[in-house]
């Protein structure tokens, strides 16, 4: 078998709108298409011996056992390799069980789809079930253990942290949308200028002077003390001597721990000699040059978790220890509690699992032990100085046990130090007494705090100190989106996102969107190039200044990736016509009309999908819609609009010269289609539609029909604000218009306009793209020679596999086949061959460039009217 392609897909996509997160493995199962599982001997028996766990799948049977059934009667194994990459993730610590597998139009080939919780490890699941499954054929040896730790590895290196991961789930439940800045801990919750961030439990409202006190822990003790908040006696050494003035003035014993240090990394507790001392002293040296020298304060170890100035949580912490028996040695101890199955690597479950480093050798030669010494029963030896769950520490939840004087004090502490997700170190007997009565003390407090010991303390109720975050984030009445319109189809796209963004501006709005041609803030072009994927949406929805978004969605970003927003607010299909077909398994317009209808699938409940009611794909996709439904039609006698009319709904239609909107039997005329100059007088009937479609999205957004229609008379057609929609240029003896059409639709388009243009003589320059299909490329040569008298024919780009001679020849027999006599030249490169054009124009002659680059063709021609209105002649 061999895998043809691997990709994530992050957002809503073809296979499921709220399952996001998806791989898609394109499998060729070469000779094993031959051979379903019930005609490879001993396969369920091998199969089932490795992975017993299976026996949850249900599969399509729907019941337990259901997919050790398909085996047996027979399935392909593009089927069970999606089984395995599932149940690996979840042997692995994370459980998903979305998958599908599909031939696509090629015998052998199949798309392999399985969700993930991680998408490094879902890549990785996909190359290793295809080998667990080769082997499982062969009947060989495979360390499948080997594949699930990896994963382990792999899922905590990029893995969000507890703490991150915990607010990010609390944001997804209260329907926040979240961004991942990077591949480190910094986290955008909502969108554009509603947007927070955070990175671990540090947040956007965190004051830098409080975290920079609470780091310089000499600084965090004077204001405490200043404040009257008990802490613990001692100083700052550099040296021996300081040690030696301090622990003079304090006594032992003592806590010697790295002034700039964090995680317990470089402490060292309960020294009562001048040689520990010493020791303890360089330790922390290799932390921070400065360490602070305390007197050790015995009890327990509390930490206290205040957010927004309110207590939210206590826990007590022990660190990692094992207790003994008399007959098993430390190690065979570590061994026996790593058992627990509470405990897992890194953060994947409740606690982690103990592991034997320097801190716990150093702590076991004080006792005089070794891993290898056996404790008496009923002895506790301590394996860790410090509590951190990280190092293998436990913790209790003591919430409800705080004295209401405690609680003053730690919410007091917050306010001294000035954090807004605060943790206080406490050292003390117990919190159920006022820490002045029973003698303790504030050893630390910690800005960005971890959470897990709250969230899953090992005794006691868990808390959840992620929901006091995203109510201080975004507290009751705070927004977190902003307005989302996406734009889809096969023409038009461009056109309606730009008259869009007019029409939102003009309204007031910050507006960010995305072209064919850049990204756009408030009509600062902020990149150049195709930016109708995912990355390009997401750059618009990161942005900080912008507060309403409109973003043209083309099928390619959707089949690379899905969609790069969670939902809409309004989606467009502006029409869904023959293009890009025969490419990524999309060979009718079926197929077509599957991806586009993702972004209409993508509407919130409550949002509005805007369909062409002419467009038989379009109405097929509305039956599967749970959203609101909208028309717009070029016809006022469409059916469809008719029957929504009867039932009182919104539709846009073109009606005795004007672009309306009609709300049940009322007419509500927004302006008259001669006046909107996109439309080129009235006489670019595609243009009137995309007209159509901007207007009727405008006013199901809340916008004024007076607004909507200066809007549609102000947005002016031209190279720099459509670039390559019908962009003409006036020269005194003849016109230029250059337009991206480049599928027979389009070209349809431009030939409905030609018609009612007069002219001496209509050239038209023309190439074809090597990515469509024959049909296609005949189609368009063909609609050329109907519009034109004579075509230039130019091929220097987007070859694409094809030679210029096979594309050429095709164009040729789309030219034959229009049964009209057209002249023609070749002109391979597009630059001479526009230049040729207008060099050669006479009086009265219109020119058409039907470019696939338009920037080149229009700096050509712009350069061209320059120079006649500079000197008076080309």
């Amino acid at each position: 078998m061999k895998i043809l392609k691997i990709q994530a897909l992050r957002g809503p996509n073809i296979w499921s709108v709220q399952r996001k997160k998806l791989i898609q493995m394109r499998l060729d199962l070469e000779e094993m298409e031959q051979f379903p599982t019930n005609k490879i001997e001993g396969f369920r028996e091998r199969i089932e011996a490795m992975f017993p766990t299976m026996i949850e799948h249900r599969c399509s049977e729907g019941t337990r056992g259901g997919f050790f059934s398909r085996i047996e009667r027979g399935t392909w194994m593009g089927h069970v390799i999606e089984h395995i990459a599932l149940e690996i993730q979840t042997l692995a610590g994370m459980e998903t069980g979305f998958g599908r597998t599909r031939e696509t139009k090629t015998p052998g080939i199949y798309n392999v789809v399985f969700s993930y919780t991680e998408e490094n490890v879902g890549m990785f699941a996909a190359e290793s079930s295809v080998a667990i499954a080769e082997a499982l054929i062969a009947g060989t040896e495979y360390d499948v253990e080997g594949d699930i730790q990896k994963m382990r590895e792999i899922r905590e290196r990029v893995r969000l942290g507890p703490s991150t991961g915990s607010i990010v789930d609390e944001a997804v439940a209260r329907d926040i949308p979240w961004i991942r800045l990077g591949t480190n801990s910094l986290v955008q919750l909502g969108y554009g200028v509603n947007q927070m961030r955070f990175q671990a439990t540090i947040t956007c409202k965190t004051s830098s002077i409080a975290v920079d006190i609470a780091c310089n822990k000499e600084q965090t003790k004077k204001m405490l003390d200043l404040a009257s908040i008990p802490v613990a006696n001692g100083g700052i050494c550099v040296d021996e001597e300081d040690l030696e003035a301090t622990i003079k003035k304090i006594g032992y014993p003592i806590v010697i721990k790295p002034l700039d240090g964090n995680h317990g990394k470089g402490a060292s507790i309960n020294v009562v000699t001048w040689e520990d001392a010493v020791a303890g002293l360089e330790y922390a040296q290799k932390y921070s040059r400065r360490v602070i020298v305390e007197k050790f304060i015995t009890g327990f170890d509390f930490r206290v978790l205040v957010i927004d100035n309110k207590l939210v949580a206590a826990a007590k912490r022990e660190p990692a220890h094992v207790v003994g028996n008399g007959k098993d040695t430390i190690q065979s101890l570590i061994e026996e509690t790593n058992k627990d199955p509470r405990r897992g690597y890194g953060h994947e479950n409740v606690l982690t699992q103990i592991d034997v480093d320097r801190d716990t050798l150093d702590l076991l030669e004080k006792l005089n032990y070794t891993v290898d010494s056996v404790p008496k029963n009923g002895e506790i030896v301590y394996l860790k100085s410090t509590a951190n769950l990280s190092t293998g520490g436990t913790s209790i939840d003591v919430t409800d046990m705080m004295h209401p004087e405690n609680i003053f004090l730690c919410e007091r502490i917050s306010r001294v130090i000035g954090l807004d997700i605060c943790g206080v170190d406490i050292m003390a007997e117990n919190l159920t007494q006022p820490l002045k009565e029973n003698g303790g003390c504030i050893l630390e407090v910690n800005a960005a705090p971890g959470f897990r010991m709250h969230l899953a303390p090992s005794e006691g109720l868990p808390r959840n100190v992620a929901a006091p975050v995203i109510d201080m984030l975004y507290p009751p009445g705070k927004p977190s989106r902003i307005p989302i319109i996406a734009v889809t189809g096969t023409n038009g796209k461009t056109t309606t996102t730009r008259l869009l963004a007019h029409i939102v501006k003009n309204n007031g709005y910050k507006v960010g969107f995305t072209t064919s041609d850049g990204i756009y803030v408030q009509n600062h072009m902020m990149e150049k190039g195709d930016t109708t994927g995912p990355l390009s949406a997401e750059y618009i929805l990161k942005d900080p200044t912008v507060e309403f978004a409109v973003l043209e969605t083309a099928r390619g970003g959707i089949l690379r990736s899905g969609l790069g927003f969670s939902r809409c607010d309004i989606a467009i299909i502006t029409n869904i016509q023959e293009d890009h077909l025969g490419l990524a398994d999309i060979h009718t317009l079926d197929d077509l009309a599957r991806v586009k209808a993702t972004v209409v699938r993508s509407v919130k409940k409550d949002g509005w999908a805007i369909l062409n009611a002419e467009d038989e794909q379009c109405l097929k996709i509305a039956n599967e819609l749970s959203c609101n439904i909208a028309y717009f039609s070029m016809d006022e006698n469409n059916p469809k609009v008719q029957q929504f009319a009867k039932e009182g709904k919104v539709v846009a239609v073109y009606e005795n010269g004007y672009i309306t909107i009609k709300k049940g039997e009322w007419k509500i005329r927004v302006e008259r289609a001669t006046h909107v100059p996109l439309t080129l007088g009235g006489k670019a009937k595609f243009m009137i539609a995309n007209a159509l479609a901007a207007t009727l999205a405008a006013y199901l957004q809340g916008f004024k029909t007076e607004d909507i229609s200066l809007s549609l008379q102000t947005f002016i057609p031209s190279a720099a604000q459509t670039p390559g929609r019908m962009n003409i240029f006036e020269f005194k003896k003849f016109k230029v218009l250059i337009d991206f059409a480049h599928n027979p639709s389009g070209y349809k388009g431009v030939e409905e306009y030609l018609t009612s243009v007069e002219a001496t003589k209509k050239i038209g320059i023309i190439a074809g793209v090597g990515d469509r299909r024959d049909e296609d490329i005949r189609e368009c040569a063909t609609i050329a020679a109907r519009m034109f008298d004579h075509i230039i024919i130019r091929q220097e780009k987007y070859l694409r596999g094809r030679t210029e001679e096979e594309i050429i020849g095709l164009i040729m027999e789309g030219i034959n086949a229009s049964g009209r006599t057209v002249t023609h030249e070749i002109i391979a490169k597009e630059v001479e061959a526009i230049k040729h054009a207008i060099n050669s124009a006479q009086d009265g002659t219109f020119i058409t460039a039907l470019s696939d680059v338009v920037t080149n063709a229009i700096d050509i021609v712009q350069e061209y009217l320059d120079k006649e209105n500079e000197d008076g002649n080309i």
